[in-house]
């Protein structure tokens, strides 16, 4: 992987790609609440890319706000829900043992569904205008789904291991 700020044209091409990859995932998934690859994704192109796994976490953010529209009500929570997962995959160690990694990986994604409702709170705090009991009633009335998302993130989770192998494969036989 090519560690320079600038990006090779592939690094460009890769990363439109998983950005909208991650967009693609979404949609067809959004028939089942709060149940997406979103956070596997995310955490994934973190272990590979690290840094600049921001660029297709963020062009798959900018993706949604072209479709679904960038005032839409959640869109701008988007822009620090994923980038909290990107920041809790960077600083866990680079190097787990291969017992302890999927386990604390499908972890971070499911505690990542489960919190998703509280990090999304000050958003909706915000463009609301709730006061502090609204927003814990918003947060509590939402508890149901970020339990489903919780267990949805957990079986992505289990993926998360497969995907990485799979993106360091593909990383390592590149030929430009």
């Amino acid at each position: 992987m090519n560690r320079s700020p600038i990006l090779t044209l592939r690094e460009t091409v890769t990363f439109a790609m998983l950005g909208v990859l991650m967009f693609c995932s979404k949609l067809v998934m959004e028939l089942a609440p709060n149940i997406h690859l979103l956070g596997a994704l995310v955490i994934v192109f973190t272990l590979v890319y690290r840094a600049k796994a921001l660029i297709p976490i963020y062009l798959f953010v900018f993706l949604i706000g072209l479709y679904y529209g960038f005032p839409y009500h959640w869109w701008g929570a988007y822009l620090y829900i994923w980038t909290v997962l990107w920041g809790a995959t960077m600083l866990l160690p680079k190097h787990m043992p291969p017992r302890v990694a999927p386990v604390v990986y499908a972890a971070l994604c499911g505690l990542h569904g489960l919190f998703f409702g509280v990090l999304y709170a000050p958003y909706n705090a915000l463009v609301y205008g709730f006061t502090l009991s609204q927003t814990l009633a918003w947060v509590a009335a939402g508890l149901w789904f970020d339990f489903l998302h919780m267990l949805g993130n957990l079986a992505a989770g289990t993926l998360i291991l497969p995907m990485q192998r799979l993106l360091l494969r593909l990383e390592k036989t590149r030929k430009l």
